[in-house]
C-alpha cells in the first residue's frame, strides 16, 4: 500500500513568463511537496532569458536540486517527454535525461510515444518504440531511476496500445505515468484504466478536463498540455486516490494546469478530499 502526495508540474507557471527558480519557489508557497520540472535539450532563449521555466540538461544538474532545496520542495520526476518512435532524437534525449535525473535527485522521467512518422508502418513504430526503450532502460536500470509511459498519443490512447507499449521491453525501471485528462479525452474511463494500471505505476499527472472542453474534445484528441483546476472538472479526484493508495509505491499526484490561480485552487481541493 502506498502513500499519495501532491505535486505540481512546472507547466504551471508557464504563461508567468518566470524563470525555473520562480516557479519552484511558487509552487512551495502555495503548498505543493514536490514539483516536475522540465527539461530539454540544447538551449532554449526564452529559458536563458528568464521568461520560461524549462530548464537545458546542458546546465549543472544540481541548478534544479539546489532550487528544490532553498524551497522546502522534493522532485516527482522530470517531464522528458520525446517521440520514443523517432530513435534518432529520443534515444540520446532519453539517455540524458535519465542521467540529469540520476543527478538533480529525480526518481521518475516521464514520457510517450510521441507523434509518429507519417511514413512508418504501425510494425515498424512498435520496433522503433522498442530500440529506445530498450537503450533506456540500459541507462536507467544502472542509475534506479523509473522510466513512467503516458497514455497521450496514437498507440497510447487505449489501455491495449499502452499496454502493448509498456510490454515491449521487459524492465524493472519501466512503468505508467497516468494522465487522468489525456485517458479522458481519448474517450476512455479514467478511473477503469487508472484500475488496469495501479500496479504498475510510478507517477501521475493530476490532469482535470472543463465540461466545455471535454463536450468540445472528447473522442477527437488524445490529449492536451494542461488542464483546468483540479475539482472543476470531470476527474473523480475522490477515486483517484483511493486507488492511488492501493499502489504498490508512493505515488505523486503531479497537477497539470495553466495558470498559478489553477494550481491553488488544486491543491486546495486535493488536500481537502485527504480530510473526507
Amino acid at each position: 500500500m502506498g502513500q499519495v502526495f501532491f505535486g505540481v508540474n512546472l507547466e504551471f507557471v508557464r504563461h508567468a513568463d518566470k524563470p525555473f527558480e520562480w516557479g519552484v519557489a511558487k509552487a512551495a508557497e502555495l503548498g505543493y511537496e514536490y514539483v516536475e520540472p522540465m527539461v530539454h535539450w540544447g538551449r532554449e532563449l526564452l529559458s536563458e532569458a528568464g521568461y520560461f521555466h524549462s530548464v537545458s540538461m546542458l546546465d549543472d544538474p544540481y541548478r534544479i536540486k539546489d532550487a528544490c532545496a532553498k524551497a522546502g520542495v522534493k522532485l516527482s520526476g522530470l517531464s522528458a517527454h520525446c517521440p520514443l518512435i523517432k530513435p534518432e532524437i529520443s534515444v540520446e534525449y532519453l539517455k540524458q535525461a535519465i542521467r540529469f535525473a540520476a543527478e538533480c535527485g529525480a526518481p521518475v522521467v516521464n514520457t510517450d510515444e510521441g507523434p509518429k512518422p507519417h511514413w512508418t508502418t504501425e510494425e515498424e513504430d512498435f520496433v522503433l518504440m522498442k530500440y529506445t526503450l530498450q537503450e533506456a532502460a540500459f541507462v536507467a536500470e544502472r542509475r534506479g531511476i523509473l522510466i513512467g509511459l503516458e497514455p497521450h498519443q496514437q498507440y497510447s490512447k487505449t489501455p491495449y496500445g499502452l499496454d502493448r507499449i509498456y510490454n515491449l521491453v521487459r524492465s524493472p525501471v519501466i512503468g505508467i505515468n497516468f494522465d487522468t485528462g489525456n485517458a479522458f479525452l481519448a474517450g476512455q474511463d479514467p478511473i477503469a484504466w487508472l484500475e488496469r494500471v495501479a500496479d504498475r505505476l510510478v507517477h501521475l499527472h493530476a490532469k482535470d478536463i472543463s465540461v466545455q472542453q471535454a463536450e468540445a474534445e472528447r473522442g477527437k484528441v488524445t490529449g492536451t498540455p494542461v488542464g483546468c483546476a483540479c475539482g472543476d472538472g470531470v476527474i473523480d479526484w475522490k477515486k483517484v486516490i483511493e486507488i492511488c493508495r492501493r499502489a504498490p509505491r508512493d505515488i505523486v499526484l503531479s497537477v497539470e494546469c495553466g495558470t498559478i490561480e489553477q494550481a491553488e485552487k488544486s491543491i486546495k481541493y486535493l488536500k481537502s478530499l485527504l480530510q473526507t
